[in-house]
């Protein structure tokens, strides 16, 4: 899919469900849902029917239940919404980013330490 939909903070609460779960029926996406949020099942339903309408999800229709499926994968969006953060606030460019939370973040030594380790990683695979 080339063009992926702008999804809400709230409909991607629901993606992260039907991700994990899918195929995955509207009673099992409001059960999940209802535990980690105030969420009225109205709203769940609501919120699908805005995924279904974006071309976020399809769904297919089971005796009288409807089953969702992603039409979009998680970390193909993922990786669009970050591609998008970092060109909004930080111009594109990585290290200003990085930079920006070294100097204005709290960063336990652990974090650094584990950034490191992936950063040596990354430049050893490129020897390679």
């Amino acid at each position: 899919m080339n063009e992926l939909p702008q999804i809400s903070d709230a409909e991607f609460e629901v993606m992260k469900v039907i991700w994990s779960h899918a195929p995955i029926s509207t009673n099992e996406v409001i059960e999940k849902l209802t535990k980690t949020s105030k969420w009225s099942p109205k709203t769940i339903q609501t919120l699908l029917l805005r995924l279904v309408k974006k071309k976020a999800l399809t769904y297919t229709k089971e005796s009288r239940v409807f089953v969702y499926t992603p039409l979009i994968q998680e970390d193909e969006y993922i990786k669009h919404e970050s591609k998008t953060f970092l060109d909004r606030f930080y111009n594109g460019a990585l290290n200003s980013m990085v930079l920006n939370f070294l100097e204005h973040e709290q960063v336990s030594k652990e974090d650094i330490h584990e950034l490191r380790k992936i950063l040596d990683e990354k430049f050893k695979e490129g020897d390679r």
